[in-house]
């Protein structure tokens, strides 16, 4: 006979709770991009294949670690419309360098290749600082500031370059951290996790990240905690462009080489990738997950659509109105709170 109690079985109450906090969490988009795996699967079949899901990860690795820099920046009540411009000019900027040391050493594979790693990150590094002194210490708007910044970093490009690419890039390059697995991982997912773990660590370990969240959910509030707005501002502007940086670097090693216009329509796919994802405009709230979660459905989205053979300039418009659809959604959210 056995004597243990019956164990408690969840109620309808408790499930419709776990539910709507999981929708609170999460939103839709975890069913959405399900029932976009099943269409596109039924679609073609080729799709459903489990070397298109690995060229899957790959491919969304770039957009996921562009939206978290753009979540950075989105914190904060800003944004990075510099984005595309910075990654060309580190892309062709981080190519020269790579040339110019094998120009004088020849051997140095591994070198020429962490040298042109470093300045890479350099640059990313400075243009998040001028970005972040721009927008706290001279209160220029974000939109200007990265309006300008855009500018200037195209012109960078185009004028190192001389408008052309910067070819002859050591395969050694591509092969690690594009076509190489580190420990059984392909490269450009491995690096992807790094940087999510790393931001995550950030915002949600240490009292930069959890000042960033009080800064753009409640300046009143910040202000009278004491906290200095000025050097957090420029903190997370930083971090937006280091991650471009790491960005930048790996889609240099995808193209294997230095190009020009590199950045062209990234600026819309990082800020698509966080929107869609849950990250809003209004400051103050998103989560690594919502980078995660945006990054991709916009990879799922681009590859589905590719292999059943959409238009490229189709996906273009497909992609700007699902991007407003979720500004609006984000703001009918706000109103009904």
């Amino acid at each position: 006979m056995n004597d243990r109690p019956p164990q408690a079985v969840p109620g309808r109450a408790g499930v419709v709770r776990i539910g709507l906090s999981f929708l609170s969490t999460y939103g839709v988009l975890p069913f959405v991009l399900v029932l976009m795996v099943i269409a596109f699967g039924l679609i073609e079949p080729a799709f459903a294949s489990m070397g298109n899901f690995v060229n899957v990860l790959k491919q969304a690795s770039f957009p996921i670690i562009l939206a978290t820099a753009q979540l950075f920046a989105l914190l904060t009540r800003g944004f990075d419309l510099s984005v595309g411009s910075v990654i060309s000019m580190i892309s062709v900027a981080s190519a020269l360098v790579m040339m110019g040391m094998l120009d004088a050493y020849p051997d140095a594979v591994g070198l020429a290749i962490f040298v042109a790693c470093l300045a890479g990150l350099g640059i990313g590094l400075v243009v998040g600082a001028i970005n972040g002194v721009c927008v706290s210490l001279l209160r220029v708007n974000p939109f200007v500031t990265t309006l300008g910044m855009q500018g200037i970093a195209l012109g960078f490009a185009a004028t190192l370059s001389g408008g052309f690419p910067v070819f002859n890039l050591p395969d050694e390059f591509r092969h690690m951290f594009f076509l190489s697995s580190w420990f059984g991982v392909p490269a450009p997912v491995a690096v992807c996790l790094i940087v999510l773990a790393t931001a995550y660590v950030v915002l949600n370990r240490t009292v930069l990240g959890r000042s960033l969240y009080i800064l753009g959910g409640n300046p009143r509030a910040a202000h009278v905690a004491g906290l200095s707005s000025r050097l957090h501002l420029v903190c997370a502007y930083v971090l937006c462009s280091a991650c471009v940086a790491v960005g930048a670097l790996m889609l240099t090693a995808r193209t294997g080489s230095g190009e020009p216009s590199l950045g062209g329509g990234l600026m819309l796919l990082s800020v698509a990738a966080a929107v869609i994802g849950g990250v809003t405009l209004r400051g103050g709230e998103g989560r690594i997950i919502h980078c995660i979660l945006g990054g991709l459905f916009v990879t799922i989205l681009s590859n589905g659509m590719n292999m059943v053979r959409v238009d490229g300039y189709i996906q273009q418009i497909v992609l700007g109105v699902i991007v407003i659809a979720a500004v609006f959604i984000d703001r009918l959210r706000t109103r009904i709170r």
